[in-house]
């Protein structure tokens, strides 16, 4: 058989480190569809003159450019036969990803846990991307249901990592170079900086877009993410394809720029979770929490914690759970992470 399946969840080991095909060299062709699929404004990966004034040799590609491309490396070893993405922790992005930079990645799993129904089970592997110098530039782990194939197949014993709840805040990796020191926020586009946010504040971030199945499509093909669930709408039960968890962080990152323009870098994601589905005709709107804070050891500066929330239409406002602890059925993304600001 020459064609490629996919792993099933019996097809996974403990301890078993898996080197993702294809290496893919990015360039701005990558970042113009980027910030033609989603609202992305942040000046520091819109304008070269921008980051060069922050002490950057030039703009860096979108982190979020970054997570996808390697995101995009492991699905065919990793998710192809996912019924769901559940969740991220521990992701840290360890340097700027420059155009002309070929990114590869490779994934260790961390654990294994079948499911009640004896038809899937949560897999959990640790990723890191790394570019033509074997030089890692981001890392993260994320825990994906993928179904069985052989239901008879033996049951693992199931083994869950222990995940820091967050990236400690002198974890965060600082681009060499960086300074904000003489940040422009004219050019940025808002006045806000580190100082004017407070901890327990919340922005809702007003935009809305609504998502389109061919988008979506496109999306995930520039990302090469051939998981079923995304092209297939026979795959699923109820006939829908799934728009790619990773459209709406983008989304809903993008949409955070008005009401969080000077958080310009993300470089940690604490974690997250896919709370809801989401599919074609949904309009995403997004609203953020300030977590914490924390100075940081390059001039001008500080580190924002932020929670991300992506809801869709019929959200109360700045819906997340109910009385019960489950999240509204509305909200589509809960997502935290450390971003940078200048001070």
């Amino acid at each position: 058989m020459k064609t490629n399946p996919g792993r099933f969840f019996e097809d996974y080991r403990i301890g078993e480190v898996i080197r993702h095909a294809v290496p893919r060299t990015v360039k701005m062709g990558e970042r113009a569809m980027y910030h033609a699929l989603y609202p992305a404004r942040h000046a520091l990966y819109s304008s070269d003159v921008f980051a060069q004034g922050c002490g950057l040799p030039e703009s860096p590609l979108d982190d979020l450019i970054a997570f996808h491309v390697v995101f995009g490396k492991t699905v065919p070893d990793v998710s192809l036969n996912a019924v769901a993405n559940l969740g991220y922790a521990e992701g840290r992005w360890l340097r700027p990803v420059w155009p002309g930079d070929t990114l590869r990645a490779e994934s260790t799993v961390i654990g294994l846990k079948e499911n009640s129904n004896g038809k899937s089970g949560n897999v959990y592997v640790r990723t890191v991307g790394l570019n033509q110098h074997d030089e890692p530039v981001l890392d993260y782990v994320r825990w994906v249901m993928v179904r069985k194939n052989r239901l008879d197949a033996p049951t693992p014993a199931p083994q869950v990592p222990e995940l820091q709840k967050t990236v400690a805040a002198n974890d965060l990796v600082i681009p060499q170079g960086l300074d904000f020191s003489n940040y422009d926020f004219g050019l940025a586009g808002e006045p806000h900086r580190w100082g004017d946010y407070a901890i327990g504040e919340k922005i809702d971030h007003v935009d809305g877009v609504t998502i389109e199945e061919a988008e979506h499509m496109l999306a995930t093909r520039l990302w090469q993410n051939t998981a079923k669930v995304h092209f297939d709408a026979t795959f699923r039960e109820d006939g829908k394809r799934l728009i790619y968890g990773g459209h709406v962080i983008s989304m809903a990152r993008a949409l955070s720029f008005n009401g969080l323009a000077n958080a310009q870098m993300v470089v940690a994601l604490n974690g997250g979770a896919h709370a809801n589905p989401c599919f074609a005709g949904d309009t995403v709107k997004a609203w953020s929490e300030v977590l914490d804070k924390a100075p940081t050891n390059a001039p001008g500066v500080g580190a924002i914690r932020l929670r991300l929330v992506a809801v869709k239409q019929g959200a109360a406002p700045f819906a997340l759970k109910g009385a019960d602890g489950k999240y509204a059925p509305e909200v589509l993304l809960d997502l935290d992470y450390w971003a940078l600001m200048p001070l």
